[in-house]
């Protein structure tokens, strides 16, 4: 085994992401988790499993590392990337798509790099790892026995206010939204940036949707929202957990105002 590949084994906590400029609230990072074991990796937390291999060149300035998915949401792709290990402290800055290799530790907007800092320690066992991951592969998403709603399928970012801040543009268009039956995941890239169980009630003005989070440092958590699906664009206005349902879509501290349309190709099978 190469010497840096034999320093890198073990778990790994994430410790801090910025994804194209853009840093991520400590609790979507509170459940993200790294295992190296020999030349593969299981990352675990943040609502999804992914597994692959890890090639290092250690002999480049910076070093280089591959990371290449066999498993999960990013199953076939491979994020070209550098690294710096600094005793018990790995940064990581990859390309989350496209082929060029980032030739610093910067994330700026409108790069797809995401610049990653883990340290050593405080992952799942192993073999709980493992089993998640065999879960995973065994109960894919489409498999849900809840009937489709009119969220069904996929869906682009347009725009967003998170806590009273506009999500920036660059960050935006890598953003998207699936749905199957009363399950929905949001990710940034390859990252999970929310996975919930919902129900509706349309009967209510405005619409009102409930959130019960499957993952993260909100797992288990309600959240209690609003939403209306105008000409093609669906839009959502979410309470953090324990504050009261939105009156309207004006966002603000507190809340995530989202707008999104429907991926191209993706299509309703509900109402």
């Amino acid at each position: 085994m190469d010497h840096d590949l034999d320093l890198l084994q073990g778990p790994w906590t994430v410790a801090a992401l910025e994804v194209e400029g853009q840093k991520m609230p400590a609790a979507m990072l509170a459940n993200g988790r790294i295992v190296i074991e020999g030349n593969r990796f299981t990352s675990t937390g943040m609502g999804a499993v992914y597994q692959g291999t890890v090639e290092l060149r250690d002999s480049t300035n910076p070093r280089q590392i591959d990371m290449k998915f066999d498993a999960g949401p990013e199953k076939g792709n491979i994020n070209p990337g550098i690294y710096e290990l600094e005793g018990d402290t790995l940064r990581l800055c990859l390309a989350t798509r496209g082929a060029v290799r980032p030739a610093g530790f910067a994330s700026t907007p409108g790069s797809g790099f995401a610049l990653e800092t883990l340290i050593r320690g405080g992952a799942l066992p192993a073999e709980k790892a493992k089993g998640k991951a065999r879960a995973s592969k065994a109960a894919p998403v489409a498999g849900s026995v809840a009937p489709a709603t009119e969220f069904e399928g996929e869906w682009r970012l347009v725009s967003g206010v998170m806590d009273g801040a506009a999500m920036d543009q660059s960050m935006v268009q890598w953003v998207k939204r699936v749905t199957r039956g009363n399950e929905t995941t949001v990710l940034a890239g390859p990252q999970v940036m929310l996975k919930v169980e919902f129900t509706t009630d349309p009967s209510q003005s405005p619409k009102a949707i409930d959130y019960r989070n499957l993952a993260g440092a909100n797992k288990g958590k309600i959240q209690y929202g609003i939403y209306e699906y105008t000409g093609a664009v669906l839009r959502f206005n979410v309470a953090a957990p324990g504050a009261a349902r939105p009156a309207d879509f004006q966002g603000g501290k507190g809340y995530t105002l989202t707008e999104w349309t429907r991926a191209s190709g993706s299509q309703t099978t509900g109402a």
